[in-house]
């Protein structure tokens, strides 16, 4: 998946929460989040120093809830890709947890369907004759 139809999935599935996603169609929407968060958080470098919150903290705020559910929703699909249940992401909140999680999320997909869907690869060849 490219760049661009990783976003495009990323959104116009947001808050679907079953399938599958693939590794690259997760990390490119990571990337596309972390390279929007950029100007916000600089921003709000400027308004550290000067002691008062403004554009660049309301603006980061807005982009933290508007990637929420995306976000959230691929990370389902791509534990769901690895055979794993979403409930593994409740690892996070134990201490060390997140790199177990962060390792699962860069494990390849279990090939062919496993118990939550057909691979992401088919999944997208479906939708192209939709």
């Amino acid at each position: 998946m490219t760049f661009a139809e990783a976003i495009k999935s990323g959104f116009k599935n947001y808050v679907k929460f079953t399938g599958r996603a693939s590794r690259s169609e997760y990390w490119w929407f990571q990337l596309f989040y972390i390279l929007c968060l950029i100007i916000p958080a600089s921003l709000m470098m400027g308004e550290i120093t000067s002691g008062s919150a403004g554009l660049g903290t309301t603006l980061y705020y807005i982009l933290v809830l508007a990637f929420l559910l995306p976000g959230l929703g691929l990370a389902f699909r791509r534990l769901h890709d690895t055979n794993r249940s979403a409930w593994w992401l409740l690892l996070s909140f134990v201490p060390f947890g997140g790199i177990a999680i962060l390792v699962f999320l860069c494990l390849p997909g279990t090939s062919g369907p496993n118990k939550y869907g057909a691979g992401p690869f088919m999944t997208q060849i479906a939708n192209t004759f939709e």
